[in-house]
């Protein structure tokens, strides 16, 4: 499929350039029309008419905010300016061009371009484009400078004990952020664009011989098929690039911590940063990378286990406790001791609801909390979400509406939901409890076990980059399982993950 769609999008792409590709012409007066007829009437675009010597015509174009106006003024156009008219009179073409940008740029990066296509994109990207009469080339100097997000601590990624710093929204910030983290020069950073119209920025790194080339090979491969107007961030991104698309698993891994993805880099995985976004995006993902956390790497081992262990054991409980809550009180009330099936029984006494419908109208109503909190401000989000769910949760009970051990299930559910490390995972097993629910009202125990079984079915199927998703449990591998469950001691960890493949498997000797 990839490579039929590559073949149109190049197809696509000459036409495309034949259209839009114009003759560039020595008269000033003609390259300023055609550059104004490619920007359209846009008024942020900024257009300075000057004379250089006495009768050398020039035009600079540049976007108001996103160009530096002082360093243009300073080390553009008073330089200009200060020739003399023999200097211009000396000298022609080629040799003029060479002049003025030696003495214009000692401070400035500068590139010369042929074309409109190569010209006009870097000047919406706030570099300032510079036309000179009697030349037919345009002069792109680096001149962009504009607000940033500082580097601050992410709130998608708690840590206790670890760096403070995330990405933010600017792409060559959190390239330097990695880069300040592997100072091994074969970190490669590759950059390009997506979307035919918005030409988003990104960044494609990877670490030469440690990552598969195969890998890097199919990732720029499935980048390049993309052919869309713009890139809603990483999440359109990521959809565009992963394997199946109608699995409600996530296929790369998002995250806001460049210790993170300074950790996958030197596991051999690829990496994409995406310009306006303060995620990036890993490939490939193994199901067992949701359960792990920054922070594993910064504690003790004993203690990084027991964290690992709690989180699986949340996962379990965020799937299964209200569906297992459903198929005991409906069908197999003889599994349930003497004593708790009374009191269960005693609190259900008056309760006009099936347990299925009771755990549904719980759920539904934490679920609808829990969006609300995210929507709402900050401080107004957090008190919503906890008074809420208190005043809710009592003023039900008090109704007769549910019983006291049903909202204790469902709390402790969206607790043990919230103890997952990686957000979207738990928004994958958030959306499944629902189906698990229903089977469990609808076949009791067995029920849970039919829906246990096809999602496992499903994720064996399921790839990452051609990565088992269920690796090293399916495929067994057994080196790996030292940093699974239970993390062993740094010491006793050689080998890097069997998936994604590397060239170096060898983590330490």
């Amino acid at each position: 499929m990839y490579r039929k769609l590559l073949k149109k999008l190049n197809a696509n792409k000459v036409r495309s350039k034949a259209e839009y590709k114009l003759e560039v012409s020595p008269v000033i007066d003609e390259m300023v029309t055609s550059v104004k007829n490619i920007v359209g009437e846009s008024d942020d675009i900024v257009q300075r008419d000057f004379v250089i010597g006495k009768e050398l015509k020039a035009t600079l174009f540049y976007v108001d905010g996103l160009a530096d106006e002082n360093g243009i003024e300073t080390k553009v156009i008073k330089p200009l300016l200060h020739f003399t008219e023999d200097a211009v009179a000396r000298l022609k073409g080629d040799a003029l061009l060479n002049h003025l940008t030696k003495e214009v740029t000692n401070f400035i990066e500068f590139s010369i371009e042929t074309t409109y296509d190569d010209a006009i994109l870097p000047l919406m990207s706030g570099e300032t484009l510079l036309v000179i009469d009697g030349i037919p080339k345009f002069i792109l100097l680096e001149t962009r400078s504009f607000n940033q997000r500082a580097i601050e601590e992410p709130e998608s990624e708690i840590v206790v004990r670890g760096p403070r710093d995330g990405f933010n929204e600017v792409l060559h910030t959190n390239v330097m952020l990695l880069r300040r983290r592997i100072r091994d020069p074969n970190l490669t950073v590759q950059f390009g664009q997506i979307g035919r119209r918005a030409k988003n920025d990104f960044a494609l790194l990877y670490v030469k011989g440690i990552a598969n080339m195969e890998l890097v090979e199919e990732m720029r491969y499935r980048i390049s098929c993309i052919d869309t107007d713009n890139i809603e961030g990483t999440g359109g991104l990521e959809q565009y690039v992963e394997d199946n698309v109608l699995s409600p698993f996530p296929q790369l891994i998002r995250t806001e911590r460049p210790d993170k993805t300074t950790s996958h880099l030197f596991n051999g995985k690829v990496v994409i940063v995406l310009d306006g976004t303060p995620f990036a995006l890993i490939a490939p993902l193994t199901f067992e990378e949701y359960f792990k956390s920054p922070e594993d790497n910064y504690d003790r081992w004993q203690i990084s286990s027991l964290y690992r262990v709690l989180r699986y054991a949340g996962a379990f409980i965020a799937m299964f406790l209200p569906a297992l809550y459903i198929a005991m009180v409906s069908y197999h009330q003889g599994m349930i001791p003497t004593t708790l099936a009374l009191s269960i029984a005693g609190s259900r006494e008056g309760v006009p609801f099936p347990a299925f419908v009771e755990a549904l109208l719980m759920e539904f109503t934490i679920e609808l909390l829990r969006e609300a909190g995210v929507r709402l401000p900050r401080p107004v989000g957090q008190t919503i979400g906890i008074v809420g769910g208190l005043v809710i949760g009592d003023a039900a009970v008090r109704a007769g509406i549910v019983s006291p051990i049903m909202v204790i299930v469902v709390a402790l559910t969206a607790i043990a939901s919230f103890s997952l490390p990686a957000y979207n995972i738990s928004i994958t097993f958030r959306m499944l409890r629902f189906g698990v629910m229903i089977a469990a009202a609808v076949f009791g125990l067995f029920g849970i076990v039919i829906s246990y079984i096809l999602i496992n079915i499903h994720l064996v199927g399921l790839r990452s980059f051609g990565s088992y998703y269920t690796s090293p449990y399916a495929p067994y591998y057994f080196a790996n399982w030292l940093d699974l469950v239970i993390k062993a001691p740094v010491t006793v960890i050689k080998k890097r993950k069997a998936e994604p493949k590397t060239e170096d498997p060898n983590r330490q000797v």
